[in-house]
């Protein structure tokens, strides 16, 4: 299968960037393909702007070329693998700026005759999340988890319903040891040798 990895840490020696070199290796071992987008090394704007704004119900939403590959990997996507930090019980703002300027109409989602709202990217079979939390898992619990949400809830409508998913979290990671951390890559790496 062809995977899809969005990266939103902005320091390359972070975590996360740890977590996506396991992911990919996983990924490679287990025969598939990985395409990795580090939205912070390639700039992406978070920002939706004016012009974008206005041509977002037209019939060309995308304006950005960076966009445009963006969306051009998504559809030949089957995995997508988002690795972020959890930030103020949510995704960093590049994560979040992603989906409002990628997942526009007639990708994320189609209009069908009804004009009822079906979902764009039916080709993605399996959905996964990564992140590090600070907090604990019950703390996490409690203020609901919004990436989580968004991943697992929200692009399951662009996807499909019937589109598998996966969450991979490390609590408490503040207070984590070495070898936590490194069982924690390791499991990543296993997941993702295992699609």
């Amino acid at each position: 299968m062809r995977a899809v990895v969005l990266v939103a840490h902005p320091s390359p020696e972070s975590f996360s960037h740890a977590i996506a070199e396991r992911v990919v290796s996983g990924l490679r071992a287990g025969g598939h393909q990985a395409v990795i987008h580090d939205l912070y090394a390639e700039n992406f704007t978070v920002a939706m702007s004016t012009a974008e704004r206005a041509a977002y119900h037209g019939d060309q939403p995308v304006l950005d070329p960076l966009v445009a590959e963006h969306i051009a990997d998504l559809h030949a996507a089957e995995v997508l693998v988002f690795i972020y930090p959890t930030w103020w019980s949510s995704m960093p703002a590049v994560l979040k700026g992603w989906f409002e300027r990628v997942m526009v109409p007639g990708v994320g989602f189609v209009f069908d005759d009804h004009h009822k709202v079906r979902p764009g990217i039916t080709q993605i079979r399996h959905l996964i999340g990564i992140s590090t939390y600070g907090s604990k898992r019950l703390y996490v619990k409690a203020i609901n988890d919004n990436g989580r949400r968004t991943i697992l809830r929200a692009m399951r409508l662009s996807t499909g319903l019937r589109t598998r998913s996966t969450w991979l979290g490390l609590y408490a990671m503040d207070a984590s040891t070495p070898v936590q951390r490194e069982a924690f890559l390791a499991k990543c790496e296993r997941r993702m040798q295992a699609l």
